[in-house]
């Protein structure tokens, strides 16, 4: 009897907890159905289905002329979801829609309807089909059997990016630039892309994915929750014809001189519109490819191109004028424990102020700036300070240089500092810094900013204009402009550029030819040449700098930089008109008239014999041997100097002729 008493009192024990187990389990219940439900469907929810960003369509980035520099191209994925068909809808469609993917792809259309049916017997709910297509291709395929039926009754699964393409390829890339974000949300801004991202870039959208197996996402729907909006459109001052122009040309010279690096900008002198930055740097396996925008970004020193920014303070403090005689004392001058050399053994003896910037002496450099500022070295880097070569130009594009002004107040200030300074050392200068000033010479010393950008446009409304920015009115009396314009232009006549001159068309500039990593041996070499053409009447300015050339090869600026310069003048010149003019530039036109004359008389007298064709420009030489059937090679550059076959031979039908060009 106690026995069975207590096998009771333990049921009744168990049943009681049995009991009250099940109320905590109805009270859970309810209170996830009626208080926390919401929350619980939301994690649910979060778990099975999520939003993606659809990237916008990012604006198209232009050159000047309308031709495309960047643009957004929309790339497709297209998946089929073998489950969401149903069965007898399949089979109806599977092998016409077979056919046309074959037809579309190349493939055999058994492989297609095997891989389908693989798919649909897997239960497969994200089939990959295609991947990478254009535009026109997806739309072919969106309308093809099946597919055309949609999301649920298809089974069609179309995923969209946005790929940027550059029509110019590796030409320019620096200077377009990109506009990157990491995971963390940190941009990286480099070129044009990156100035102005922010209108390029446009709204992002949303699109609603439901997980599947494998922790694959698919859409729910063809709809977008969110449609992206796309980026407005940035015409930019680059010109792609004298881009191409400037490009080849450095190309040309840094495998020539097997060069470090190298970059070249081409402005157009009265609004500052940058034309043309190429930077182009050596890979370990010798080739070239845009790697930084060394133009914007590379501050160094700028050697016998910062004569032009001494003598001009000299001018403008009348403690000299260019007919002042300067002695340079056989070519060397010593300052305390250091000598300055003259590229030149044996000096030049004494010569005027100019003549010393026409061949370029260090010697005559330092003597008048130190003899005329030792006492007073604030005064020569305040008038420095006051040309603005102390600061920044503040471009559009990230990542310009800092300008590097010494002053005596530094710890550094040595005594050899201020003559070292008159020809380019212990400064430090960006090219478009040191570009920005010549072209103020060239405007008689109104100094604008570099400029990148005309407009911002949304289709065909115009949202924001770009206009010049002058930066400083008058760097310098026009008196005194014109003096050191008539240095550059003597320069390239009779000076260190003289190998440059060209009759045809004139040209004014600097050489400078920089010593850098000095301490270590052999040292190396910054090649420079800076100016504007026509000299005349400037409507281009232009910079071109070539660090460590070969020496073995050359190194000096009229030797490295200058024909680089020289190429693209030349081009421009003949090449590319003028925009917006009817009348070209401004050149030599009786020589003109002349040349054409000549071309007019031979093209009209020669037709199945060899013309003379020595002296004639090489663009009019192929011209009038193609116009007879020939085929012709060149060799060089510039006019013809001789030819293959001799004149008065007679001429068979597409026989190949070979020019020598000087």
């Amino acid at each position: 009897m106690t026995n069975e008493k207590n096998i009771l009192n333990r049921l009744y024990f168990v049943a009681g907890c049995m009991f009250i187990f099940a109320i905590l389990v109805a009270l859970k219940l309810l209170n996830i159905q009626f208080i926390e439900g919401d929350k619980y469907k939301d994690l649910a929810e979060k778990k099975t289905t999520k939003n993606f960003i659809i990237p916008a369509n990012r604006g198209n980035l232009y050159d000047a002329n309308g031709n495309l520099l960047a643009t957004s191209v929309p790339k497709y994925d297209i998946r089929f979801d073998a489950v969401t068909v149903k069965q007898d809808v399949f089979e109806a469609n599977v092998n016409d829609l077979s056919q046309e993917l074959s037809k579309l792809f190349g493939k055999p259309a058994s492989y297609y309807s095997t891989n389908l049916r693989k798919a649909r017997a897997n239960k497969n709910r994200y089939y990959l089909v295609a991947r990478n297509l254009g535009y026109s291709d997806y739309i072919k395929v969106k309308n093809f059997p099946l597919f055309k039926l949609g999301a649920f009754k298809g089974g069609f699964i179309s995923e969209q990016r946005t790929v940027r393409e550059h029509p110019l390829g590796k030409m320019a890339e620096r200077t377009v630039g990109y506009e990157r974000v990491d995971e963390k949300g940190y941009y990286t801004r480099v070129g044009l892309e990156g100035a102005f991202g922010p209108y390029l870039r446009g709204k992002e959208g949303r699109r609603l994915k439901q997980k599947i197996a494998k922790n694959q996402w698919k859409p729910i729907s063809d709809a977008n929750e969110v449609e992206p909006r796309d980026g407005m459109d940035v015409i930019s001052t680059i010109d792609v014809n004298i881009q191409d122009i400037a490009h080849h040309a450095l190309l040309g010279q840094l495998e020539k001189f097997e060069a470090d690096h190298g970059t070249v900008v081409v402005m157009e002198t009265k609004t500052g519109e940058i034309k043309a930055m190429s930077n182009l740097g050596r890979t370990s396996s010798g080739k070239y490819y845009e790697k930084l925008n060394y133009a914007v970004g590379e501050s160094h020193e700028p050697g016998s191109t910062f004569k032009l920014m001494a003598v001009v303070a000299a001018l403008e403090d009348k403690v000299i004028d260019s007919s002042t005689v300067v002695d340079t004392e056989k070519g060397r001058i010593k300052y305390y424990d250091r000598t300055v050399y003259d590229s030149k053994w044996g000096g030049y003896g004494k010569i005027s102020v100019a003549r010393a910037f026409e061949l370029s002496s260090n010697t005559a450099f330092s003597k008048f700036i130190y003899q005329n500022y030792k006492d007073n070295p604030k005064r020569f880097i305040n008038r420095l300070r006051n040309m603005g070569l102390d600061k920044k130009l503040g471009l559009e594009i990230k990542g310009e240089g800092a300008p590097i002004l010494p002053s005596p107040d530094d710890k550094n200030w040595y005594g050899t500092t201020l003559p070292w300074m008159a020809f380019g050392y212990g400064v430090s200068m960006t090219p478009l810094q040191t570009l920005t000033f010549y072209n103020a010479i060239a405007n008689d010393g109104e100094m604008v900013k570099p400029r990148f950008i005309k407009a911002i446009k949304e289709w065909d409304k115009t949202v924001e204009e770009h206009h010049r920015e002058v930066i400083n009115k008058s760097i310098c009396s026009k008196e005194t402009a014109k003096q050191v314009q008539e240095m550059m232009e003597n320069t390239v006549i009779r000076g260190t550029a003289d190998n440059i001159y060209e009759e045809r068309f004139s040209m004014a500039g600097k050489t400078g030819t920089c010593q850098v990593e000095y301490w270590k041996k052999p040292g190396q070499y910054i090649s420079s040449f800076a100016g504007y053409f026509p000299a005349e009447d400037p409507k281009y300015s232009c910079i071109v700098v070539i660090h460590k050339p070969k020496k073995e090869i050359g190194y000096y600026g009229n030797i490295v930089a200058a024909p680089v310069f020289k190429t693209i003048a030349q081009k421009i010149y003949t090449d590319t008109p003028v925009t917006d003019e009817v009348e070209t530039i401004n050149v030599q036109h009786t020589s003109v008239e002349e040349e054409y004359n000549s071309y007019y008389k031979t093209a009209q007298t020669y037709k199945t014999i060899m013309p003379d064709l020595r002296g004639l420009p090489a663009m009019d030489a192929v011209s009038l041997l193609e116009n007879m059937g020939m085929r012709v090679q060149i060799s060089g550059t510039g006019s013809v100097k001789s030819q293959s076959v001799n004149k008065g031979t007679k001429l068979t039908p597409n026989q190949t002729i070979t020019l020598i060009l000087s």
